[in-house]
């Protein structure tokens, strides 16, 4: 059984957006040498999260955004009058730090239209990052 751990590093230049880092996570596969096992994902910091969501459709990660925007406004929150960024809390509450996805044949088993995105509620930030976590045979 091997296992592998790496980190994503990843800048953001927009106050929300959904970033695609399949390709670099699947870059991580490819290096650890697992052929079949399991690739584990967690982001850092309380204002992110990591989501699977179609890949084809740019305006699927505006839509999420909007979605999150009207179900969690922004300057309605107790923790606003800390440091203004209540929503961004919520909102990566409620999506999750975390994807876990199997790996098959040495690839993420991923349908055609999924890709692994990290979801920017509190930017832009220089600096974010990714844990990832491979392991299996």
């Amino acid at each position: 059984m091997r296992l592998f751990a790496e980190r994503i590093e990843i800048s953001t230049d927009r106050e929300r957006a959904l970033v695609d880092v399949t390709l670099e996570v699947q870059r991580l596969v490819r290096q650890s040498g697992v052929v079949e096992g399991i690739c584990a994902l967690y982001a850092h910091g309380a204002t992110a999260a990591l989501m699977i969501q179609e890949n084809d459709d740019p305006n699927i990660g505006e839509d999420v955004v909007d979605c999150l925007d009207r179900l969690v406004p922004k300057g309605v929150w107790r923790h606003d009058r800390v440091d203004g960024n209540g929503a961004s809390h919520i909102q990566a509450g409620i999506v999750g730090p975390s994807e876990t996805i199997p790996i098959r044949d040495g690839k993420l088993d991923l349908s055609t239209w999924q890709n692994v995105f990290f979801c920017e509620f509190d930017g832009p930030r220089r600096r974010r990052t990714v844990a990832v976590t491979i392991l299996g045979n």
